[in-house]
């Protein structure tokens, strides 16, 4: 299920909640909140245990070490999982509104979409991935409908992202080339360009600058190396460390549109990310 990986989810939901000003005033029904958050773990779990049943033959060969060709878990099991935590995660978003159970069903397909076809295309499966974290950015705006309306082409940000990673992830295995890591770098910029644009316009500069340094020190660093040295230990150092930076962007939203206790609160996810992908594959 990629624990750590699910943290960053549960980032991007924070930072949803924290753009539609839900906690602007404190609710008196936080169940919405609760929903939400376990809506996006069934889903990111449900999508990368479906991934791990997909690519079972080939992991068989490549990484053998992982749970189905290992023999730790059944094939069937694993597919019982998966289908259970996505559709848990579809009937969760559903308890908030339609609206987010729509949202939240489009990902459950679009997930599946990318384990079984999309993710073998070089351009669709970066940006199927991202629409993905996208549109969880958008199940946390959901939590507030109306504000989900005005800001959702927030969620271009989050898809930029993603591909990023997802591009340079594709070389992984096998290694990859000096050209595709530079082309993720200027989606980085571009991703970390619009997050501070906003917080600039909105009057957050100061803050939203800290987040995004944070971010930048911890993506650039490792993609820096490898692009000197584009070899699948190198590369799958520069995807982890994009995969848990997610907290830090999602940190750097909430900071852009004001709210910054929450920024902290979603920066506190990084240490336990962190810790979890010691133990847990992130990749």
């Amino acid at each position: 299920m990629r624990p750590a990986n699910i943290v960053t989810a549960v980032a991007d939901i924070l930072a949803g909640i924290a753009i539609s000003g839900f906690f602007l005033q404190f609710p008196e029904d936080l169940s919405p909140f609760v929903w939400l958050i376990l809506s996006t773990m069934g889903l990111y779990g449900g999508g990368v245990v479906m991934n791990d049943v997909f690519d079972a033959q080939l992991d068989a060969v490549e990484r053998p070490e992982r749970p189905i060709p290992s023999g730790l878990i059944a094939k069937d099991e694993a597919t019982v999982l998966g289908l259970v935590l996505l559709a848990g995660g579809v009937s969760l978003a559903f308890l908030v509104s339609a609206f987010s159970g729509i949202i939240a069903l489009t990902i459950a397909v679009l997930a599946l979409v990318y384990d079984k076809w999309a993710k073998h295309h070089s351009f669709l499966g970066p940006l199927n991935m991202g629409v993905c974290r996208g549109l969880n950015l958008l199940l946390g705006l959901s939590i507030v409908p109306a504000q989900a309306g005005v800001y959702w082409y927030l969620s271009v940000v989050p898809i930029i992202y993603i591909a990023a990673i997802t591009m340079i992830s594709q070389g992984e295995v096998h290694g990859g080339k000096k050209l595709t890591l530079i082309a993720a770098a200027i989606l980085y910029a571009l991703a970390m360009a619009g997050i501070l644009y906003i917080g600039f316009s909105r009057q957050h500069a100061l803050t939203t600058v800290f987040f995004v340094a944070l971010w930048a020190m911890m993506v650039f660093l490792p993609l820096r190396k490898a692009i000197l040295k584009p070899e699948g230990k190198m590369i799958g150092r520069a995807v982890k460390a994009g995969v848990l930076a997610l907290i830090l962007m999602n940190a750097a939203w909430a900071s852009a549109f004001g709210v910054t206790y929450l920024a902290f609160i979603i920066i506190l996810l990084l240490p336990l990310s962190v810790l979890m992908a010691k133990v847990f594959a992130v990749t």
